[in-house]
């Protein structure tokens, strides 16, 4: 695991925790200098998913203890934010759940939350990670995936939110299929507990409301008092297309 830093370190800091199988350039690239005018900016970059190391993903307990350590260490075990795109909202409920660090404010990027079996969890790794190793080593994307992304949101969307994801952006095509499996794996049978808090911690969600309301049912069944913040958008549309405004929500909330 790495830690790249931007940015006056005497400002308040922010961590910023990638998606699902991202490269932490590919995900905050866009966004890291809007940040940096305000807070001192720290990219995780997973184990597994760095092109500078020969490591692979574990699990996501073993990887926040990693980040808690860090923080610890680098902040003396409090910070004033941390954000998760997608899937680092599930590392930001359970640094929230475990307490072993504290944040003024953690945030979760459109996050699903979503949990599923042991069973169930295999299967489902098993499947995308067929899709999206294959592709992510070619660089190339199904039409259908392509077709879904336009349909549902517009060709901007489609091609920053694939940039995102390695197509296009920072070559990933040394990331393993055992990293890939193991991250998506670990995150559904990773539990988070209901009605999560801790004193003196603000949880704000960016609530995609075309992702559906179940999601936003979810923040407010993990999280004892969300500050949900609502827009009309795709999964972490706000992130990738519309980088200044997604930097003043955050600014918004957390200066």
């Amino acid at each position: 695991m790495k830690f790249y830093e931007f940015g006056n370190e005497r400002n308040p800091a922010i961590m910023l925790l990638p998606g699902t199988c991202c490269h932490w350039r590919n995900n905050f690239s866009d966004v890291i200098d809007l940040l940096a005018e305000n807070f001192f900016v720290v990219c995780v970059s997973h184990d597994g998913f760095d092109e500078t190391e020969k490591t692979e993903f574990p699990d996501m307990l073993t990887e926040t203890e990693k980040i808690e350590a860090y923080i610890k260490e680098r902040f003396h075990g409090k910070i004033h934010a941390v954000y998760g795109c997608s899937l680092g909202g599930s590392f930001v409920g359970l640094l929230v759940q475990r307490k072993n660090i504290h944040m003024n404010h953690g945030i979760l990027g459109s996050s699903d939350l979503d949990q599923a079996s042991e069973k169930v969890a295999k299967v489902k790794a098993k499947l995308i990670i067929l899709l999206f190793h294959k592709m992510l080593q070619s660089g190339k994307v199904p039409g259908f995936l392509r077709k879904r992304m336009v349909k549902h949101g517009t060709e901007n969307y489609a091609k920053n939110g694939l940039r995102m994801m390695g197509i296009g952006g920072v070559d990933v095509s040394f990331v393993s299929k055992k990293s890939m499996e193991n991250q998506f794996y670990s995150d559904l049978v990773t539990l988070l507990e209901d009605n999560i808090e801790t004193a003196g911690t603000i949880i704000h969600c960016f609530y995609a409301s075309k992702m559906g309301e179940e999601y936003k049912k979810r923040y407010q069944k993990h999280f004892a008092q969300p500050h949900i913040v609502e827009h009309d958008l795709l999964h972490e549309e706000l992130l990738v297309c519309y980088p200044n405004e997604w930097a003043d929500t955050i600014k918004n909330c957390i200066l």
